[in-house]
């Protein structure tokens, strides 16, 4: 526990400085580079206006003496900022529109006006994060309050942070060198471009809500005894009963009030989602627990709340990391990530709040023995069911037809409970939520008032219940058969995946296995000439067919030209003149250039996979 908080207070510090080096970086620089042309050519203009004003042979001593007060009182830097009628025709002569003195004078004042835009936001994040902690009904209002701001105020940030980028491109290398580059200042202005769009399209683009359930309706019909148990808990908590029970095979309980989808089919209202197996290993008593403290969710408001918070949330966190993938966007990713971070901190504590709240309630209802025992079942399963998966998945040989997970845990988790192993997992243990950030096994023993020592646990884990609420379920088998069917579908092709990533291949197996994701790609060429990306390097026919096997590959650069494209492959040893380099010419590759790119970049990547995983092994 105390290292987990060590490492979110040092992930904190470091979002909070990415987000003063994003937020203040560029306007930064601008100031100071506009600032300092600015008093530089202040003291140029006088030293120049004073030599004229005294070679001046027409003016007399008196004149000339009001001539040089006036322009060492009207420094040229404030022409711009002149509005009294005397001072009209100073500011006409030096300051016309779109010249030299007035881009430096509005790009003075738009570093400054951004500084103080970044300022407030940084602010603003740290004020209404803070009005998050307050209570429930301030914490949502604080949320809609810094959505709001937080995405129009950063998208107006990529906007003025994207043109000084643009002016900087060009007046930096002009003010010092008197020379400007038309590629330096079109880089600069292509990326800036896509930046506004990329942030003024997410900004008013929707986002999907994502909160799709993986699991099946119980009918009433299908399950009446655990419908009418639900009602009569429901009741007792005092609160409406759900509109919905929703079966899956997920290793957690949970209600939500949320729109969600199920199999295809918009629901609404109140939904209850029941763990088939969790339902297996809980006896009816600790069943009633469980089902209670879900039902006192309801009954507290919790639910009604996280419907209206919660999507704002997701689409607050897309946002945010759309946010990072857009290039100059990244100026305004760490301050929206800043502020959800700190509105995360007020969100866990009270979630914190809300289980002991909820588990408390439960207690009342049933027993405390009951909560504490359905707690320790919940735990030991997840970790149990997570460890067989992880076993599974790591293996580096194909999985062929089911695989049988259910029955696996089922019958694991008896010796699994008598074992050492047990007992270290169960100390860092927490019952898995979909929604919450749920306090540790211990913490809520104390606040229910019931303890059970450690090693008593894989005795209450082992016993099987004599009558399960699973059992009342008449659909329940099947509902287990079809979920877990697609699921271990999915595990599957996962898996396969990821071998394909991690295999060298050595054998025809692994062989057949990185071929069907990796299959070679070919591309033709000026000339009859073609270059071919494999899981083994990249073969061209032209050049006396050269070919490049991943493992000598460090680096790869695709440079545009005119005269035909060519890829820079540089290699791990050294050359004459430092890294050595060879260079694929592409001429012809024309429309084919952004599939070459993705193939080559994906190909060289599950090589550096690879060999990082055997790497990995070795050590």
């Amino acid at each position: 526990m105390a290292l987990a908080r060590t490492t979110v207070h040092r992930d904190l510090l470091r979002v909070f400085a990415l987000t003063l080096v994003w937020l203040f970086a560029i306007p930064a620089a601008t100031l100071v580079f506009t600032e300092y042309a600015l008093r530089s050519q202040d003291a140029a203009f006088l030293q120049s206006v004073e030599k004229r004003i005294a070679g001046d042979a027409r003016l007399s001593a008196a004149d000339k003496a009001e001539a040089t007060g006036f322009y060492r009182s009207h420094p040229l830097s404030t022409a711009c900022d002149a509005t009294t009628p005397e001072d009209r025709n100073f500011h006409d002569k030096v300051c016309s529109p779109y010249s030299m003195q007035w881009q430096f004078h509005w790009a003075d004042r738009a570093a400054l006006w951004t500084i103080g835009l970044g300022a407030a936001l940084l602010v603003a994040a740290l004020v209404l994060g803070a009005l998050a902690f307050a209570n429930r009904g301030l914490r949502y209002a604080s949320f809609v309050a810094g959505w709001r701001l937080m995405t129009v105020s950063s998208a107006l940030e990529v906007v003025l942070q994207s043109a000084m980028l643009v002016w900087l491109s060009f007046w930096l290398t002009a003010y010092f060198w008197q020379s400007y580059y038309i590629k330096l200042i079109a880089l600069a202005g292509i990326a800036a471009g896509a930046a506004v769009f990329y942030a003024i399209y997410t900004l008013f683009r929707k986002l999907p809500s994502g909160n799709e359930i993986e699991g099946e309706l119980i009918a009433q019909a299908d399950a009446p005894r655990l419908w009418e148990r639900v009602r009569q808990l429901a009741g007792r908590v005092k609160t409406a009963p759900p509109d919905q029970i929703v079966a899956g095979i997920d290793t957690s309980f949970f209600v939500t009030e949320a729109p969600c989808e199920v199999q295809g089919r918009a629901l609404k209202g109140r939904t209850l989602f029941v763990s088939v197996p969790l339902l297996r290993v809980l006896d009816q008593a600790e069943a009633d627990a469980v089902l209670a403290h879900e039902l006192a969710h309801l009954g507290g408001g919790d639910t009604r709340s996280s419907a209206a918070l919660g999507p704002k949330l997701l689409q607050f966190d897309q946002y945010t990391w759309k946010m990072r993938s857009g290039g100059l966007t990244i100026v305004a990713h760490y301050l929206l990530r800043l502020y959800r971070m700190i509105f995360a901190f007020a969100l866990a504590r009270d979630s914190r709040e809300r289980e002991y709240r909820a588990d408390r309630v439960a207690a009342g209802l049933t027993a405390p023995h009951a909560i504490v025992q359905s707690l320790i079942k919940i735990s030991a399963y997840a970790s149990y069911r997570n460890d067989v998966e992880h076993q599974l998945f790591a293996q580096n040989r194909q999985h062929d037809g089911a695989l049988g997970i259910a029955g696996f845990v089922a019958d694991g988790l008896p010796p699994y409970a008598r074992s050492e192993a047990f007992i270290e997992a169960m100390k860092t243990a927490d019952v898995p939520h979909p929604y919450d950030t749920h306090p540790p096994l211990l913490e809520r023993m104390r606040n229910v008032g019931h303890h059970v020592p450690e090693a008593a646990y894989g005795a209450i884990v082992a016993t099987v219940p004599q009558a399960s609420w699973a059992d009342e379920i008449e659909t329940a088998h099947a509902i287990e058969q079809r979920l877990w069917g697609a699921y271990e579908q999915r595990f599957v092709q996962n898996h396969e995946l990821s071998l394909a990533y991690r295999c060298e291949p050595a054998t025809e197996e692994e062989r057949a296995v990185v071929l069907r994701h990796f299959p070679p790609v070919g591309f033709a060429l000026k000339g009859g000439n073609r270059i071919d990306v494999s899981y083994a390097g990249l073969q061209t026919t032209a050049d006396g067919g050269a070919f490049i096997a991943w493992d000598e590959v460090k680096g790869l650069t695709y440079k545009d030209s005119s005269f035909g494209d060519t890829l820079v492959v540089t290699h791990h040893d050294k050359g004459m003149l430092g890294a050595r380099t060879t260079k694929v010419k592409l001429a012809g590759l024309g429309k084919q250039k952004d599939n070459f790119k993705a193939a080559a970049g994906q190909y060289w990547q599950r090589h550096q996979i690879m060999r990082a995983r055997q790497q990995q092994a070795q050590d």
